[in-house]
């Protein structure tokens, strides 16, 4: 198995990052859509494994957003990033071992958690040191027990990739000591389960 951020870096050279933006539109539109609904005050957001920087484009488009920041473990996603960016910041660095010196009001992450070697300590570093008070940590996940269409994904993308079903993801976000903790099925239909969304508040 290779290293997710190798692949990832491949995929990036090869232009595939863009095939990702347009997979994951919907499901990110609407965790977008969650974050900023109802929402009066200025707001910082980081997206954890930020891949070419497009979610981080979009969300500074909001006139609430003060700050967006990204980080990926791809050296050539951050490369894409910076060269797509109009000012804002990407960071290269290995979300396992990374630690934020600063807290965020809002952190994103589509597509990654499961990549990690254990994404239950990462979700606990999240709640105690990266959050703001009443910060919210929103992530999306293609690969999961319910969804049956992925499970195939790791042998065909020649990666590790952890499988957790809905009410394990759930406990980690509760477990980290986050509230008020929701889920849902972003994009589902007929032929494909959903992104599973989860979400709490520090």
């Amino acid at each position: 198995m290779r290293k997710a951020t190798d692949v990832f870096g491949e995929w990036a050279a090869k232009g595939k990052d863009e095939g990702m933006e347009k997979n994951h539109a919907i499901p990110v539109k609407e965790m977008i859509d969650f974050i900023l609904s109802n929402r009066k005050k200025k707001f910082s957001f980081l997206d954890l494994g930020c891949g070419n920087g497009w979610v981080v484009r979009e969300i500074v488009k909001n006139p609430l957003c003060y700050r967006a920041v990204g980080i990926d473990g791809a050296e050539n996603m951050i490369s894409k990033a910076n060269s797509l960016s109009d000012g804002n910041e990407y960071i290269l660095g290995d979300i396992n071992s990374f630690n934020s010196k600063e807290k965020y009001d809002v952190i994103h992450s589509m597509e990654v958690l499961y990549y990690l070697d254990n994404p239950k300590e990462v979700i606990k570093k999240i709640s105690n040191s990266w959050l703001e008070d009443n910060g919210r940590l929103i992530i999306g996940i293609d690969h999961y027990y319910e969804n049956t269409a992925s499970h195939s994904w790791q042998d065909k993308v020649g990666t590790r990739m952890l499988m957790f079903n809905e009410k394990e993801w759930i406990l980690m976000f509760k477990e980290a000591g986050l509230q008020n903790v929701q889920s849902w099925r972003a994009n589902k239909s007929s032929d494909w389960e959903g992104t599973l969304v989860i979400t709490g508040v520090r």
